[in-house]
């Protein structure tokens, strides 16, 4: 078999040792642009886990690696002075020229052919080898030629960020924030050799453009950078390296392999440096790359298959991952503002696979240092949960910051709620939540969603309110909410569980007359006389809540109901003067909220739910959202609930693990105002993350507790929190479930210790 491989990186050269120690007989030939001795960068960046695969595939390129490898187990916050330890990390930083020197080694050793200064920049030359391995990095040539084919997509992130060196020495992996005049900086930092860290400084596009960095040119820019950094370097200097100011590109591509072509490293998908991957994602792409080849050498487009169907998942994961890392550094200007503790928790948690529980399994200390600072600063007792503290809105005091969030039951009758309703909430105050929001519910029998949906338009409907709310009120230490809203275009349909569609359909409004999907009908545009009713039919459903017993209203502006409708550009057309600019589009929104809130007691908080972003091309921007927020905040919003999508049915969501706490984030700490977050959050681990970095104040669920009414009880006892709003009759289970929760979380983070990957540390 003959290999070519095109880009002499730690993936291509890698992959060679591991295919040619495996098929001594096949002929691999590596061609590289530049010389042996050059390098651009500093230093690499292994984890403990990374260096356990490398030992296990190649123990002579490990213990070459090891023998001249830093190695850290602390990762470092600072900020203008302060600074914090967090231990347990395991990682390990290398100089760049040293891996590739190693790696050199390696391959001749194992009989690879090295072919240095040769640009590659048409692999048809090579047509004749069996396997083409593009591994030319970002900007790939091969990839490049084939852009089409492979579906290439190649994204420049919007932070301005520099790579240098440095003779500092460091004992930690070390995140520095310096905060200016002109804005903020963070300067990613590690010893990759003895006398030698990396220096990756990075901020804002527009503290770049306030430092006039467009017009330094490299000697400036350092020299520049060594007065920001001045404490934080100690007196040593900059080492540059072709260093100048880049955006991250996001590479991506839907096929990896064509023809006789495949991609690793870089050319194939690249992932932000804040998270250590590039280098390592290369190096486990070429294990798994050449691991196909071998399994499969005379049949190289199943091995090609095979070498995706390993690795895609993976890489994407990590992709993603890095992005929302990327993500949390784009915005820290944003993060800046917080106290030093909740900072340095937000950056060690930003790409959401940390967890609170996470660091107190690697550094007890740590955490109990980040919940300290949370709890002084809302005069709560030392150790309590993050969850289970006090959260205030006007003169309504939860006793606990878990939501239940507004989940459509479908089951009155006429608008009408019943016993199915009292059992439903009642369970879950009792089960302990801070706070229930009552589903949607219709301000008028044409503003429901279907048959099913709750009203509260009419008399007799709020008197059996009323029983629900003197239940919750009786028997536990819950609040009640209710949200209040009009179905829109998404009205007049089926329940969830029913088959046929609804027979008996009512006429839609809407802002345009724009059906929500194919088979819906098409919505009446809605006239002054129509934004009149509506907005008295809110004002008259405000009275009826406050009259039912609720504590406090949110008005339903999200996931495309009529209200939402005006909001966003996908389903506002309209040219008068509630359309075009989002001053526009928020006009009828605004008249509501602002009706409602002059009828409800002054004392009692409201809070809107709205959809931050469309996922859809040309929906809602960040921009209309942080208007949109600013606008309802002033107009006396308490809270923002902030919610995504569901505007259009063509919608793309990227879906994951608290996939919508960074537009909770973004509208908490831009606008200034409380928010509830929500989406795919599962336990009490999540909760109290979320809250102690500061994305958001309340954290709301929805299907975690509708099997589960005592997810909060439940959720008590694993904290080992002795609440004093458990019924009396219930007391005495606390004696069965406190020693049962305390023997699962032993279990649960002695797996996670078992599990953490062995410390590759030079003993």
């Amino acid at each position: 078999m003959k290999i070519t491989v095109i880009g002499g990186g730690p993936g291509g050269l890698y992959f060679s040792i591991l295919t040619k120690k495996a098929m001594p007989h096949c002929e691999i030939n590596v061609y590289e642009r530049n010389k042996p001795d050059d390098s651009f960068g500093f230093g690499v960046v292994f984890s403990d886990e990374t260096l356990g695969e490398f030992l296990t595939r190649d123990t002579q390129s490990y213990e070459l690696i090891r023998s001249k490898f830093a190695y850290w187990d602390d990762i470092v916050v600072a900020r203008d002075g302060e600074r914090v330890s967090v231990a347990g990390n395991g990682f390990c930083g290398c100089s760049r020229k040293t891996l590739l020197q190693l790696l050199h080694q390696r391959c001749n050793e194992e009989g690879v052919n090295l072919h240095f200064e040769a640009n590659v920049a048409d692999s048809s030359q090579f047509k004749d080898s069996d396997v083409i391995v593009a591994c030319d990095g970002i900007g790939s040539s091969v990839r490049t030629v084939f852009e089409e084919e492979f579906e290439t997509k190649v994204e420049l992130k919007k932070n301005k960020f520099v790579w240098m060196g440095s003779t500092k020495p460091l004992d930690a992996f070390t995140y520095f924030f310096r905060s200016t005049p002109k804005g903020a900086f963070v300067a990613h930092t590690y010893q990759y050799e003895e006398g030698m860290s990396t220096w990756i400084f990075e901020c804002s596009p527009q503290t770049w453009e306030n430092f006039g960095f467009d017009t330094y040119d490299e000697e400036d820019t350092t020299q520049k950078l060594k007065e920001i950094f001045k404490e934080e370097l100690d007196g040593h200097g900059l080492i540059t390296n072709k260093s100048q100011w880049r955006q991250f590109p996001h590479v991506t591509n839907g096929k990896w392999h064509k023809d006789n072509i495949v991609l690793l490293g870089d050319a194939k998908a690249t992932a932000h440096y804040s998270i250590g991957s590039g280098t390592k994602l290369a190096m486990e792409c070429a294990i798994a790359l050449s691991d196909a080849i071998v399994a499969n050498p005379k049949n190289i487009p199943v091995a090609f298959e095979n070498y995706e169907k390993a690795r895609r998942n993976r890489v994407e994961m990590i992709q993603y991952a890095a992005n929302v890392s990327l993500d949390w550094f784009e915005n820290m200007d944003r993060h800046m503002q917080h106290p030093f503790y909740q900072l340095s928790f937000g950056c060690m948690t930003r790409s959401k696979k940390v967890t609170f529980e996470n660091l107190n399994i690697r550094d007890t200390s740590y955490p109990a240092k980040v919940l300290k600072e949370f709890n002084e600063l809302n005069a709560e007792k030392e150790n309590t949960p993050a969850a289970f503290t006090h959260f205030k809105l006007r003169d309504l005091v939860l006793s606990n910051r878990i939501v239940m969030s507004a989940m459509g039951q479908y089951s009155a009758e006429n608008g009408l709620v019943n016993d199915w309703h009292l059992m439903h909430y009642g369970n879950r105050a009792i089960g302990g939540v801070g706070l229930i929001i009552a589903e949607m519910t219709a301000v008028s029998e044409t503003g429901r969603i279907t048959s099913g949906c709750t009203g509260i338009y009419n008399d007799n409907q709020t008197v059996a309110w009323q029983k629900i709310t003197q239940f919750i009120h009786t028997h536990s230490n819950a609040k009640i909410g209710i949200q209040l809203g009009h179905s829109g275009r998404k009205g007049a349909t089926k329940k969830p569980w029913e088959t046929e569609d609804l027979q008996d359909k009512w006429d839609l409004l809407s802002a345009s007359p724009i059906a929500f999907n194919e088979t819906a009908p098409v919505p009446k545009e809605m006239t002054l006389e129509d934004m009149n009713t509506i907005t008295n039919q809110f004002v008259q459903a405000t009275k009826n809540a406050d009259k039912a017993g609720f504590d406090l209203i949110e008005l339903q502006a999200h996931h495309g109901f009529l209200l939402a409708s005006f909001l966003s550009p996908l389903t506002n057309i309209r040219t008068d003067e509630f359309g075009g600019s989002i001053e526009n589009r928020l006009k009828f929104p605004m008249r509501v909220f602002k009706a409602m809130r002059n009828v409800f007691p002054k004392e009692k908080p409201m809070s809107v739910r709205i959809s931050a972003t469309d996922w859809a091309e040309n929906g809602i921007s960040e921009e209309d959202v942080f208007v949109i927020a600013t606008a309802f905040k002033e107009a006396g919003a308490d809270i923002i609930n902030v919610s995504t999508g569901n505007t259009v049915a063509h919608q793309k969501p990227q879906t994951g693990r608290m996939w919508q706490t960074p537009f909770s984030d973004a509208v908490r700490n831009t606008v200034h105002v409380p928010t509830i977050t929500a989406g795919y959050i599962q336990d009490i681990d999540q909760i109290n993350t979320i809250i102690l970095n500061g994305r958001a104040d309340l954290v709301a669920l929805g299907r975690p507790l509708l099997l589960d009414p005592n997810f909060v009880r439940n959720a008590q006892a694993y904290e080992d929190y002795r609440a004093q709003d458990i019924p009396k009759q219930y007391r005495a289970g606390t004696s069965h479930l406190y020693p049962l929760k305390g023997s699962e979380r032993k279990m649960v983070e002695g797996m996670k210790r078992a599990l953490k990957p062995e410390s590759h540390k030079k003993k």
